[in-house]
């Protein structure tokens, strides 16, 4: 068994406060006994109009979250998801011009990258908030990759916030061999309250897998607040840790055995007929 950390944070505009933020989280976490860490959605850039700028930074010869998430990884000797950043760049290392991706990087414990995500579904929707209309494809270019790493707590699928909703991606996902699934969030206030659990519980039982899922938790601005409750889930769908509101972090241990003897018990994967 491997304890992996849900890192929940409240980001704002500030990007420096963010990463500070973040060092702390993840030192936490480390000192915690946490072998793999996974930050929320737009755990360093939370302003939409900060997200070009820094997304044409990123893929320059002076990234400040890249270089940010290397050190951690390096320095802690930790494994970090690193929830979702702006990118100006395809996985095949063509520019962007116009939009960004929102990409989630994996570094191993030596601060090596070993994988990225790039955001399928986009959030385009209303929402009885004070912000009322969300369009991330106006910022975002959607990606088109499902995406499956190896890391010490068994064979990872990478997903981010509204994919939860899109139960073929998390079929992909164990297709490809995950053992457990990650989702760094930023959910709102009003559809994570209605959603959250029941989302994250279905798409644990339907495909036998844990689900890591940090989350932003508070009031990140004025117009702004988001649900928290970063938790881990595992494959029968039992809440084994969670953290409500504000900074901090829910850690479990990935069992992989109870994992395997369930889909032993219980073989749905052979059992589909569509």
């Amino acid at each position: 068994m491997v304890q992996v950390a849900a890192i929940q944070m409240v980001s704002t505009h500030d990007i420096d406060a963010n990463l500070e933020e973040a060092r702390i989280l993840l030192a936490e976490a480390a000192g915690a006994g946490a072998k793999v860490a996974v930050l929320p959605e737009n755990f360093a850039v939370l302003a939409t109009a900060q997200m070009l700028e820094c997304g044409r930074r990123e893929v320059g010869n002076e990234p400040v979250i890249r270089r940010f998430l290397a050190e951690q990884a390096r320095s802690l000797g930790l494994w970090i998801v690193g929830g979702s950043l702006p990118l100006a760049s395809r996985r095949d290392g063509s520019e962007i011009t116009d939009r960004v991706r929102a990409t989630c990087l994996v570094y191993n414990d030596h601060g090596e990258e070993v994988a990225r995500y790039d955001k399928i579904h986009l959030f385009d929707a209303m929402v009885e908030d004070a912000h009322g209309q969300y369009r991330e494809s106006d910022t975002f270019e959607p990606g088109d990759q499902v995406i499956t790493v190896d890391t010490p707590a068994g064979r990872l699928g990478l997903a981010i916030c509204y994919d939860l909703r899109f139960p073929e991606l998390f079929r992909a996902l164990r297709e490809q061999g995950a053992e457990w699934v990650c989702l760094p969030s930023a959910f709102t206030w009003q559809t994570g309250n209605a959603h959250w659990h029941a989302l994250i519980r279905a798409r644990a039982i339907e495909n036998q897998v844990w689900v890591v899922a940090p989350g932003q938790g508070g009031q990140n601005s004025s117009r702004r607040r988001t649900y928290g409750h970063s938790l881990i889930c595992d494959p029968w769908g039992k809440i084994v840790s969670e953290f409500d509101e504000g900074p901090g972090m829910a850690c479990a241990n990935l069992d992989l055995e109870q994992l395997h003897q369930l889909r032993s018990r219980m073989p749905v994967w052979e059992h589909r007929r569509l």
